[in-house]
């Protein structure tokens, strides 16, 4: 996932870099919600761990 979002991101750069604002504002977006969603299963996934070791 976190993979995507980079993805993402790098679309949002070329966009930006040739001009076209608004596809760029979306692939941000995008980039941010799927970044976010990544970080919030990692700290799930990291406690859910340390649950089951301890």
């Amino acid at each position: 996932m976190l993979h995507y979002a980079v993805v993402f991101l790098v679309i949002a750069l070329i966009a930006a870099l040739f001009g076209f604002g608004g596809i760029a504002a979306g692939a941000v977006g995008i980039a941010k919600i799927l970044f976010f969603i990544f970080v919030v299963l990692a700290v799930l996934t990291f406690v859910a761990s340390l649950f089951r070791r301890g």
